[in-house]
């Protein structure tokens, strides 16, 4: 079955514009794209070019000043705050730059944190907290707090815990970023694993140019605008390292 048959994100003339002390700054002008099912979708540019600002719009943690945004069909407008929730929940995983662990709390705990929302029986929840954590090659360790990973470590639970609902689409916003190069090339070869192996849709934020050409697409923008939308002519081969 082809995954990419259908548009998850749509977006359409989206703006954003920041208000402080009757100063107006726009953050995005006029963005526009779409991203089907089973992408892996690099959003890159240097500080300031809007595309965090993008991500938090993307996974309903703010809200666009003008234009629209489709998700799964859908206007962001048409979903009331417990069908958001609901979303960010269930159908969006998030990993970000500080991991946002709990620090004296084991891996599987810390997996399991967002099982605690859902409506599954908590009788599985260690069976898919297990599942997960076997995915980012951690199972040997789940019982460790996090406080005594390392930093990839760390960033392998965060993504372990995005994917523990085996979410639609997982936002990753600058992973690599607190990272040493060899730890941060382990988190790329897992996110292009779970792409590659598994159909997860991937939004990657970077600024990094290695880091983005992971993805198989990448959208670039600079002052709040797209500036190029390219597909990856070469794709890096996933390796090993991560494995146990």
């Amino acid at each position: 079955m082809n995954i990419l048959d259908m548009s998850l994100i749509e977006v359409s003339n989206l703006e954003k514009t920041y208000i402080n002390e009757g100063v107006s700054t726009p953050a995005l002008q006029g963005v526009s794209f779409r991203i089907e099912k089973g992408e892996f979708v690099a959003i890159m540019g240097p500080s300031g070019s809007g595309k965090s600002t993008l991500l938090h719009i993307l996974g309903f943690l703010d809200q666009p000043t003008a234009g629209e945004y489709l998700f799964d069909g859908k206007s962001a407008d048409e979903y009331s705050e417990e069908d958001l929730a609901r979303i960010r929940n269930k159908r969006m995983g998030f990993v970000f730059q500080a991991f946002n662990l709990l620090p004296r709390t084991s891996i599987l705990e810390n997996v399991k944190l967002p099982l605690l929302y859902s409506d599954i029986p908590e009788s599985r929840w260690r069976k898919l907290a297990q599942n997960a954590i076997e995915a980012v090659g951690l199972l040997h360790r789940i019982d460790h707090e996090s406080s005594r990973l390392s930093g990839g470590e760390k960033q392998r639970v965060a993504i372990a815990r995005a994917l523990v609902l085996n979410p639609d689409v997982i936002f990753a916003d600058e992973p690599t970023g607190n990272l040493d190069s060899k730890s941060g090339k382990v988190i790329m070869e897992i996110l292009q694993k779970l792409h590659e192996e598994n159909g997860h849709t991937i939004i990657l934020i970077t600024h990094e140019t290695y880091t983005a050409e992971h993805a198989g697409r990448i959208i670039t923008m600079r002052d709040g605008e797209i500036e190029s939308d390219r597909k990856v002519e070469k794709r890096h081969e996933a390796r090993d390292g991560f494995r146990k």
